[in-house]
């Protein structure tokens, strides 16, 4: 019935009546008439320093992906856009939730919606948004906990001043089918609307894969004068086949086995639902003094059960293990900003003082796998056979399962300014402290465990603009990671007394709008990771003694090159691995996930005002699957193609097939034996309706 309504919906959005369009570009000052064009550069942004601010004046790098180049790229989730941003891997996340790799550090929960934390394990959707920014380096200044990489902040639709009427159909070759409708719509001068939705059928090229997902995303925004509140809801829906790849071989991806599923193809499945409830309000106080809130309350339920690989195969034989994971998470966040802009003299400032609060409040439940009717199995060996035929297990109480409750609060204040002396010199100062308040309850013991964290995050940069369109930059940030990870899992008797995880980062960089449309960035870093877990002298105890090192450089161009061609191009050399020998690894060990090398370029170049092509290439060199360093993945390049055709005004058809060379490869994967296969040569047929 969901599904059914959720497809009329948008349908109706791609039948609606045309009306012109006009609006306003968020980051830039150009009026656009007809269908919305704003190119893949991004100006300003106000995630990086919550206040609004050039990009060319953030002392960071920030990758950007504009909904258009969302669009022309018909990306569809975290793992394909984060092939084309250098420094960046998205990890295979056990088959059911986004994880990223950022400058070497692994997170599944430094992810945002509009600034506020979005940390449950599941994979996202873009159905809704308008831009997805990637902000690197430990981002603890403005984000809070964790973030010791990077962040992924999803920027979503907001109602336009103007009528609009948006809608896409697209298919593929494996017969995968998704449809989704976005419609604004004013009610008046002061009230305004939008909905965006969608409903996705998915394939892939795996033996067993299947997906359905959809969402539904109301808003509605009052304006009164120069004041303004936003009102959201979003629904959203996700359940897929739990696929974790293929074992290793030898040190390498198991080869001749890329479309065959190693798990249980009915029970190996993971799915979430979310409910999320969003405020956002801006009030001017006077000329230079503004109040700013945003609040989102958002409900969780996830769930995935599989049965994956262990051990390499040897011999025609590997092992297997399966367990099932529940989570039901609510998270309460609200962020309460004052920006002032004052001047002493010359001097300007841009005053920014607030406070976040939160509470997130998390059951979990985990209940491991049983291999025949009576015994405690819990691993055993298989035949390696095409198709994979599955041991039979069961879920039940034993060894190995647990039940925690946990609650989390979190305090914050924070202060930070941006001065200008004069046209030349910029400096950014912040402080924000959190304090940080987990207590976690194992229900099948009845063990409780309660950690206080006081963490003190500074940031400092320089901006240097020997001219107005160019600026070099020196910055040190530092972020936390408390004892109990990302997901609040592992806090117990040993790491309850362990100081939280540190995060600093060293960044210099250059910046340059070589035109109004088009920027050069290059960036140097270093992340120093202190205070990581590991086996202590007696047995059961946890010290700290790690110690981590992600060091390297970034190049980015995006924009357009001329009216009609955009593109967007990286590069990244990187290099990270253990710096304290532990009982996990030794000193020198490479982090995984981390090729030495990365590059790619997408670019787009309309040939006439009817007819486009595009073409992208991904290059990444070759990695270790897991902390052992024992399976590595293999280098690859691939080479992607689009097609771009204007049927009507407003009405357009694209053409993107991916893997044009029907390459090999191995893109990620979780551990030595959770390995993640490319998928062969595929064409997706897309008709979006833009009026």
């Amino acid at each position: 019935m969901r599904s059914n309504l959720l497809f009329a919906i948008s349908l109706l959005a791609l039948a609606a009546p045309a009306s012109a369009f006009e609006a306003e570009v968020a980051d830039a000052t150009i009026i656009v008439t007809g269908v919305r064009d704003p190119g893949y550069k991004i100006a300003s942004t106000e995630s990086a320093t919550r206040t609004p601010t050039s990009l060319i004046d953030v002392p960071q790098t920030v990758d950007f992906l504009s909904r258009q180049r969302i669009d022309d790229q018909a990306l569809l989730s975290i793992t394909d856009a984060l092939r084309y941003i250098p420094g960046t891997v998205a990890a295979q996340g056990e088959g059911n939730r986004d994880q990223t790799v950022i400058r070497g550090s692994n997170s599944t929960a430094d992810f945002f919606v509009d600034g506020l934390r979005d940390d449950v394990q599941y994979f996202r959707d873009f159905y809704n948004v308008e831009r997805l920014e990637i902000l690197k380096g430990p981002n603890a200044m403005i984000f809070g906990r964790g973030g010791g990489g990077g962040v992924i902040n999803r920027v979503t639709k907001t109602p336009l001043d103007t009528e609009f009427r948006g809608g896409d159909l697209g298919v593929d070759t494996w017969g995968a089918w998704r449809v989704a409708g976005d419609i604004s719509q004013p009610l008046s001068h002061v009230v305004g609307v939008r909905l965006n939705a969608f409903y996705e059928d998915g394939a892939n090229h795996r033996q067993a894969f299947d997906l359905q997902r959809w969402g539904l995303n109301p808003t509605a925004a009052i304006k009164l004068g120069s004041s303004s509140l936003v009102l959201g809801y979003e629904h959203f829906e996700d359940e897929r086949t739990t696929d974790r790849g293929i074992p290793s071989a030898d040190g390498r991806p198991l080869q001749g086995f890329r479309d065959t599923f190693f798990g249980d193809s009915d029970r190996n499945r993971a799915g979430v639902n979310v409910d999320a409830l969003t405020l956002s309000l801006d009030l001017p106080l006077t000329e230079n003094l503004r109040l700013r809130n945003r609040s989102r309350f958002a409900d969780y339920d996830k769930f995935y059960t599989n049965l994956f690989p262990v051990t390499p195969v040897t011999s025609g034989q590997f092992s297997v293990e399966a367990y099932s994971d529940i989570t039901a998470r609510e998270n309460l966040f609200t962020q309460t900003d004052l920006i002032w802009t004052p001047r002493t003299g010359s001097i300007g400032h841009v005053i920014l003082a607030g406070f976040e609060l939160g509470r997130q409040s998390t059951v979990s439940q985990r209940r491991v796998g049983f291999f025949g009717e009576t015994g405690t199995v819990t691993r055993v060996p298989v035949i390696l056979t095409d198709p994979f035929v599955p041991p039979a297990f069961s879920l039940r109480d034993g060894p190995g399962n647990r039940i925690n409750a946990s609650r989390a609060n979190i305090a914050a204040v924070f202060v930070q300014d941006q001065i200008s002396l004069g046209d030349h010199v910029q400096l950014l100062v912040g402080l924000r402290h959190d304090q940080f308040t987990l207590d976690v309850t194992n229900r099948l013991s009845g063990a409780v465990f309660q950690r206080t964290d006081s963490l003190w995050s500074p940031r400092v940069g320089v901006v240097l603009k020997p001219v107005e369109n160019a600026s070099l930059y020196g910055s040190f940030s530092r972020s936390y990671l408390p004892q109990s990870g990302d997901q609040f899992t592992s806090l117990d008797v040993t790491t309850a007394a362990l100081e939280p995880e540190r995060f600093q980062n060293y960044e210099a960089g250059a910046k340059w709008d070589i035109t109004p449309a088009l920027n050069l960035s290059v960036a140097l870093y270093r992340i120093d990771r202190t205070n990581t877990r590991a086996a202590g002298p007696v047995a059961g105890q946890i010290v700290l003694t790690g110690a981590q090192r992600s060091e390297g450089a970034e190049v980015s161009l995006q924009g357009a090159l001329a009216k009609g061609w955009n593109l967007q191009a990286g590069l990244a050399l990187q290099s990270a691995e253990i710096r304290t020998t532990t009982a996990a690894a030794p000193a020198g060990t490479k982090v995984p996930l981390v090729p030495e090398f990365q590059a790619s370029l997408w670019t787009r170049h309309d040939l006439s005002e009817q007819f486009g092509l595009g073409l992208g290439i991904t290059h990444q060199g070759a990695s270790f699957t897991s902390v052992s360093n024992r399976v590595l993945l293999p280098a690859y390049t691939r080479l992607d193609g689009a097609v771009f055709l204007k049927l009507t005004d407003g009405l357009q058809a694209q053409i993107n097939i991916e893997n044009l060379f029907n390459t090999g490869y191995f893109p990620t994967a979780h551990t030595d034996n959770n390995i993640s296969t490319g998928g062969p040569r595929a064409a997706r047929l897309t008709l979006r309706a833009r009026y």
